[in-house]
């Protein structure tokens, strides 16, 4: 049996009303092609994913990267 299907968020959703039952084992293979049209086998890097936080802070003390664990949980700074 072939059953065509897609994914949304993450999750594989088939198409039209198929029914299998409970806990039945699937293969699934992905039509590269298609894969390789939408760009979906980009992982963004995570300055891209992040570009919308990066930068908003500026009053960062000069040792903020150093002394983290100081300013978060008042550690002994290094």
């Amino acid at each position: 049996m072939v059953v065509s299907g897609h994914v949304i968020n993450g999750v594989i959703v088939l198409d039209g009303a198929v029914v299998l039952p409970e806990g039945v084992a699937v293969q699934v293979t992905v039509d590269s092609d298609l894969l390789q049209e939408s760009g979906a086998g980009e992982i963004p890097m995570l300055l891209e994913r992040l570009k919308g936080v990066v930068g908003c802070v500026d009053d960062l003390p000069a040792d903020a990267s150093t002394n983290l664990d100081a300013y978060l949980y008042g550690a002994t700074k290094r």
